[in-house]
């Protein structure tokens, strides 16, 4: 399974992902879905993958390629956002077509693409497996794939495009511990990376392992403030249970 998350403010950008691939009884295997993209200077992009592993790699490699050869339609050809989206969508319909065909199995993926082109704003943008995308929004300022009920309440409860780079990180890395700890098939190493506006070849790129300090300080005080507030709640003294006259028994 997969956790990722993707975070626009008027800062900058907030990218977060798990790396497990399997979580069998015994078989765990690990693979980076976050991918940096090598651009022309005047641009920062980041792609983050989730579904069919062979997919995705196919899509990533596709795109590595055009750059390299030229190709008039690539990452560094495409002045807007949308249209590299679009671009994204319609290779990765392309790897999924031709994999159906020669097997008859829909091996889908799902991508997530952010960055900023020189005098544009920084985004997030969803791509889906049918080539569609969406984007990030003023009342919703972040995107997630694959397995996002667990991580999307701080996430609803605490973002906004006002955030600091610094909160949202912080916010991203409860999310994917919430997940984590809900659902065993997520797991570390944990990628972020903080991408400050206008920047475009200086974002800070970070790996969490399992035991790493901050990840552990992070998951403890974060259970720690949850119990400290659900003990803290009004207790139920003064509120008297209903009479079996106010009950509907039958």
């Amino acid at each position: 399974m997969t956790y990722c998350i993707g975070i626009s403010l008027d800062a900058g950008l907030v990218l977060t992902s798990d790396s497990r691939t399997n979580a069998g009884i015994d078989h765990v295997s690990t693979y980076s879905k976050m991918h940096r993209c090598e651009t022309n200077p005047d641009r920062c992009l980041v792609i983050l993958s989730a579904g069919n592993l062979a997919t995705t790699q196919g899509v990533i490699q596709q795109v590595r390629r055009d750059v390299q050869e030229g190709q008039p339609r690539n990452l560094n050809t495409l002045n807007y956002l949308a249209d590299i989206a679009e671009y994204l969508g319609d290779v990765l319909v392309n790897k999924i077509r031709k994999h159906t065909e020669q097997t008859g199995f829909v091996p889908d993926a799902t991508l997530m693409l952010g960055g900023q082109v020189h005098g544009r704003n920084p985004n997030m943008y969803m791509i889906y497996p049918q080539g569609n995308y969406i984007s990030t929004s003023d009342e919703t300022p972040y995107l997630q794939l694959g397995e996002s009920k667990y991580g999307k309440p701080v996430l609803d409860r605490f973002l906004t495009r006002e955030t600091s780079l610094e909160d949202a990180a912080i916010c991203s890395l409860i999310s994917m511990d919430s997940t984590m700890k809900s659902n065993a098939s997520v797991g570390p190493p944990i990628e972020m990376l903080i991408y400050p506006r206008d920047q475009f070849r200086t974002p800070r790129h970070y790996k969490f392992e399992a035991e790493d300090p901050y990840l552990i300080a992070i998951r403890h005080e974060w259970a720690n403030h949850l119990n400290r507030a659900f003990r803290s709640m009004p207790r139920f003294e003064g509120h008297h249970p209903l009479s079996n006259g106010d009950v509907n028994i039958f």
